[in-house]
């Protein structure tokens, strides 16, 4: 009878963690997009309530997020802060003088790649163009992407390193940054098979045509797929500036038959 029990007992366990098996990626999942909105929310957030100052409870004003940190207006993170320091707001606040040098020297960044890409030796995924906190925006989001047909909203960060790509969508070090320009390349590299969170897992289901929209702090940019392609790791012509065209290139792993991984790439253009 004992012995019974203990059957009884450990079965359940198993049909238990059977069930917890199943449903975890999709709980998961579904927690990951929850998060993935809510950075997009707060990135609209900000981008709808650009501040041109801030004034503390005796009418200073502060012009910029470093002035407005000295005189305690906003927290290290951004935040508006009260006589006793807790925060006033939900989001962070950004400056449009700090946001028109962030969108000057963005330009003179993607400017200077003009011409100088050669074989895309100069590719550094993994480094960032700009630290953003030296333009007050703390949470390091550059831009965010939207696919409307997989239903993908995801936050875009400077560099490609595994710190940010945990997060989000990284920009390629060495490629244009997402601005309404000709004569750009930008590249975007996000995770497939990402425990717990949804990145670029579903791209392969991207067809020609398909709407690809970045939203930076000035503009959004619509993009159309054109081409979808496997390459190696090592293949980056596809990267390139092309002179007079628009050009956004979104990248994942992808298995290949000899164990390791290549890239497969969504190209996508303004017209």
């Amino acid at each position: 009878m004992k012995g019974r029990k203990i059957l009884i007992v450990v079965a359940v366990i198993l049909l238990v963690a059977g069930i917890g098996f199943l449903l975890f990626p999709p709980i998961s999942n579904w927690i990951g997009k929850m998060q993935n909105d809510k950075l997009s929310e707060q990135f609209d957030h900000k981008r709808e309530h650009i501040v041109e100052h801030l004034e503390n409870d005796d009418g200073d004003r502060a012009d910029n997020a470093e002035e407005a940190q000295e005189m305690d207006i906003t927290d290290s993170e951004g935040y508006q802060i009260d006589a006793s320091g807790h925060r006033a707001y939900d989001f962070p606040f950004v400056f449009r003088n700090d946001l028109d040098r962030l969108r000057k020297d963005s330009e003179a960044y993607n400017a200077g790649l003009i011409g100088q890409q050669g074989t895309g030796k100069n590719l550094h995924y993994e480094y960032s163009v700009f630290d953003l906190r030296d333009y007050g925006v703390y949470d390091g989001m550059y831009a965010c992407l939207t696919i409307p047909k997989i239903d993908l909203r995801l936050p875009v960060y400077l560099g490609a390193d595994n710190s940010i790509m945990q997060y989000g969508i990284g920009h390629l070090y060495g490629t244009s940054l997402p601005l309404d320009e000709k004569n750009t390349s930008c590249a975007l590299a996000g995770h497939t098979d990402y425990i717990g969170r949804i990145f670029f897992d579903y791209i392969r289901n991207l067809s020609e045509g398909d709407e690809v929209i970045v939203r930076n702090y000035w503009e959004d940019i619509v993009y159309h797929v054109i081409e979808r392609k496997v390459v190696k790791e090592n293949q980056v012509n596809d990267l390139l500036i092309q002179d007079g065209r628009q050009l956004l290139t979104l990248i994942t792993c992808i298995k290949n038959d000899e164990g390791g991984f290549d890239r497969f790439l969504v190209i996508c253009e303004k017209q």
